[in-house]
């Protein structure tokens, strides 16, 4: 499920009855310490000097932001969803900032689909906060290929151990004097 579409089904659901707020289905996941909230937040980027920058934009800054296609992006069919066009550090932190910046989510909601693909709102978003972000989301690119390469090398130690081992049993197999 796309985080639009989730969106969207859950704001008609309580805007239809808002005193029966429907239950999800989701496991309560344990609430994290302030100082675990702030590391995490700043790990996706999301200071308090990003907060202020971006609740100055404005619709014009959207509408009126140069782009390389002007507005003729006939990219993909599912132009809602977030995920076909952001990277996973991208994705948690555009669900972090609209969660934190209200007039973000406000825009948004202004924008989208009216004026602007969500694909060129995300885009023209990460462009304009670049400098703000870029370094946050360099250290995520970092960490994630450290990861894989610790996974990879974790895997090449573990058959390493079994090559070497059935080596062993088949030089001992070699080596035993044969039964007459």
């Amino acid at each position: 499920m796309n985080l639009s579409s989730w969106f969207h089904r859950s704001v008609s659901r309580n805007s239809k009855n808002p005193d029966q707020i429907q239950p999800t289905l989701s496991l309560p996941l344990p609430l994290p310490l302030p100082q675990q909230q702030q590391e995490s937040d700043e790990f996706l980027g999301v200071t308090q000097q990003l907060i202020d920058y971006v609740k100055s934009f404005t619709l014009d800054t959207f509408k009126n932001f140069p782009t390389q296609d002007n507005g003729n992006c006939e990219t993909t069919q599912i132009s809602s969803n977030v995920r076909n066009d952001l990277s996973d550090w991208q994705e948690r932190h555009a669900v972090l900032v609209l969660s934190k910046v209200k007039e973000l989510s406000l825009l948004r909601f202004k924008l989208c689909p009216r004026h602007l693909k969500e694909e060129n709102f995300w885009r023209i978003y990460f462009m304009l906060v670049k400098s703000h972000v870029a370094e946050y989301e360099l250290h995520a690119l970092q960490r994630a290929k450290l990861k894989k390469l610790a996974m990879t090398s974790e895997k090449t130690s573990d058959t390493g151990a079994y090559e070497v081992e059935m080596a062993e049993r088949n030089q001992a197999a070699n080596v035993a004097p044969s039964t007459p």
